[in-house]
């Protein structure tokens, strides 16, 4: 099990929203003990010099071998949260993202690797299964 908090940095995410009839795919967020706490869509860290829209499309190329393409203008939001008792800070960028036809048609459930190693586990969740907090944080709760 791989322990993570929080950089003590403000971070600038690119996440993707990809919706399959009205279901959004959504990555497991884990606790220290390995227990799903909530859910967040996919995607990770801009890196210097790299546009948001070139992160989420890299993040998805690395995370699932699929080229994605964005849609639309991203929106943007500013993510305040606390993991395991360390503060974290995070300006998201969220773009809709199309996946080419007909890919993972059959499957509900995607095995994906982190960039620290660890295997994560995604999925279309329906939206009256997802609760959006009131506040700054948009981890969405399963």
């Amino acid at each position: 099990m791989t322990i993570w908090r929080p950089p003590p940095s403000i971070r600038v995410k690119a996440l993707g929203l990809h919706w399959r009839d009205n279901r959004l795919l959504a990555a497991e967020v884990l606790d220290d003990a390995g227990r799903v706490k909530g859910v967040r869509p996919l995607g990770g860290t801009v890196e210097f010099g790299e546009t948001a829209e070139a992160a989420v499309i890299r993040k998805f190329q690395e995370e699932l071998g699929v080229a994605v393409k964005t849609v639309g203008q991203p929106f943007f939001m500013e993510h305040l949260y606390t993991h395991e008792g360390s503060f974290g800070h995070e300006l998201i960028i969220l773009f809709a993202v199309m996946f080419p036809w007909r890919a993972f048609a059959s499957e509900d459930r995607l095995q994906f690797r982190e960039d620290i190693g660890v295997t994560g586990f995604a999925e279309w969740l329906p939206l009256t299964n997802l609760v959006v907090p009131v506040g700054p944080s948009f981890i969405l709760l399963a």
